[in-house]
């Protein structure tokens, strides 16, 4: 089942997961306020959301809320609040915390928070919707869909574990956590404001 298909998914699914979006602001933000364990929490919900938005796609429930223009545009509303409030609580407690511990937590729950923030991504339900169907065949097995899938999370995971580990070693001045912090709180505002305008 390995295919030529199944490769050139692979390829696509590397620089959509590299791409800046949501979760890598988010993955980032936490890393710099609780460490290491919370950007790998933050990981472990996206995960968890992928999978859930996969399944959804297995069982054609992504393709109805693709079809609904009123529960997308829900959805997407509702996904674009919620990144705009995790910028600016991350604002707002770089311009509270005078004082940064050096192993700093992060506020809330990171694994919730990279759980909630997949879950309300209904760009999501249009790639498994409308990316996974042009890499099979019509006389491929049903399986290949799920091996896709399984291709798209795995290297989404390993790209932001990768990318945990790498922030975490990264960032032990103080003076660049609160500076990246800054930026990855603007840039949480940005991605949910564009989340909003997007059609």
């Amino acid at each position: 089942m390995l295919d030529a298909q199944v490769l050139a998914f692979a390829g696509v699914a590397v620089v959509l997961s590299i791409t800046p979006g949501p979760d890598m602001a988010l993955v980032l933000r936490n890393t710099l306020r609780g460490g290491r364990p919370a950007g790998l929490r933050t990981v472990a919900g996206i995960a968890v959301g992928l999978v859930v938005w996969a399944t959804a796609s297995a069982l054609g429930i992504a393709a109805v809320l693709e079809a609904s223009s009123s529960v997308f545009t829900a959805l997407k509303l509702a996904g674009a609040a919620y990144l705009v409030y995790l910028g600016v609580q991350a604002l707002r407690t770089l311009r509270r915390d005078d004082h940064v511990p050096r192993t700093p937590r992060a506020p809330g729950s990171p694994f919730r928070q990279g759980l909630v923030t997949n879950l309300l991504n209904p760009k999501l339900a249009v790639l498994f919707t409308t990316l996974l169907p042009q890499f099979i065949a019509h006389d491929d097995p049903r399986a290949k869909a799920g091996l896709l899938a399984v291709v798209f999370v795995t290297i989404g995971l390993t790209w932001l574990v990768t990318y945990t580990l790498v922030i975490g070693a990264v960032a032990r001045s103080r003076a660049f956590r609160r500076a990246t912090e800054a930026v990855s709180g603007v840039v949480l505002i940005a991605l949910g404001c564009r989340l909003a305008l997007e059609r």
